[in-house]
């Protein structure tokens, strides 16, 4: 428990002073959504592909995990929008609620007090997996694009060239002159706070409460997530560790970038910043459960 408020208490912090600053100051959202967007997260991404010293083979097969995770959630999403007949707008935000745990800013510091910094290795890697989906796939899916011009979309956005950069980087081993190093890992870690910030601004214009899109979101989230998890890294080969790390990773709640994306793709925001609320919450009596089984 000790762990869960060391990494919940600063996020909350940091939300709160967002909240006042979207009362005290003139901030514009959609302004600060597209500096983490188009900016800040692709040197994070950029920086964490630099410097992992984890083999190709362990970053494969828990990108894989990640994949086909997300691809099930996604499948399912879908079938109760067929069958409960739910509109185009909560649809989005079903996908975005359940397709993406919040496994930067919450799981990387509570996977490295519970697992140590191999387990914390294992988290980068599944956050940049997690950020692949997030951040190339998830907009063309919120801007409701055909095939083509979701393509289009996908390399317009700069995430997907900082992957290559940082794919390059590592592979060649470049040293990076003038401190650039510096530079992307400060571009990084600046990106986690100021989208709590953004996250504390949509929460002073939300009126919180909870109906059944919520309590669906919750289940597939905190519940279903990490169950799939289970069985898809026991298919793929995963053990020890590697599997620890994927359903700890997965068992996180929704993903606070999902409000970011969706004030900048579409989506309906508020039911959004409900979910993660709601998942956040709860998550103090699911993670508990689910560390203790993986252990």
């Amino acid at each position: 428990m000790t762990v869960l408020f060391s990494a919940i208490f600063p996020i909350i912090f940091i939300v709160i002073i967002g909240a006042t600053a979207g009362k005290k100051l003139d901030l514009h959202k959609t302004t600060l959504s597209k500096l983490i967007v188009y900016i800040l997260f692709p040197a994070l991404v950029t920086d964490s592909l630099y410097t992992t010293n984890m083999s190709s083979n362990s970053m494969l097969r828990l990108l894989l995990g990640v994949f086909l995770i997300s691809l099930i959630l996604y499948i399912l999403v879908s079938w109760l929008r067929h069958y409960f007949k739910i509109s185009t707008a909560i649809y989005k935000s079903l996908i975005a609620t359940t397709l993406h745990p919040n496994n930067g800013n919450m799981g990387l510091p509570l996977i490295e007090f519970a697992l140590g910094s191999a387990g914390l290795e294992r988290a980068v890697i599944y956050m940049i997996g997690s950020s692949i989906l997030l951040f190339v796939i998830m907009p063309a899916l919120l801007a409701g694009t055909s095939f083509k011009n979701s393509i289009q979309m996908i390399f317009k956005l700069p995430l997907v060239w900082a992957m290559l950069l940082g794919i390059i980087l590592r592979i060649l081993h470049v040293e990076l002159p003038f401190n650039l190093y510096e530079v992307l890992n400060l571009l990084g870690r600046s990106s986690i706070p100021i989208a709590l910030i953004v996250l504390g601004m949509e929460l002073r214009s939300t009126k919180f409460k909870i109906t059944s899109l919520e309590l669906i979101s919750l289940n597939l989230r905190l519940i279903l997530a990490p169950f799939i998890a289970l069985c898809v890294g026991g298919i793929i080969g995963l053990k020890d560790l590697d599997l620890q790390v994927l359903i700890l990773q997965s068992a996180m709640p929704t993903a606070i970038n999902t409000a970011v994306l969706s004030t900048e793709f579409g989506g309906e925001v508020n039911q959004i910043v409900r979910t993660i609320i709601l998942t956040t919450i709860f998550s103090f009596l699911t993670l508990p459960v689910i560390l203790w089984l993986i252990n």
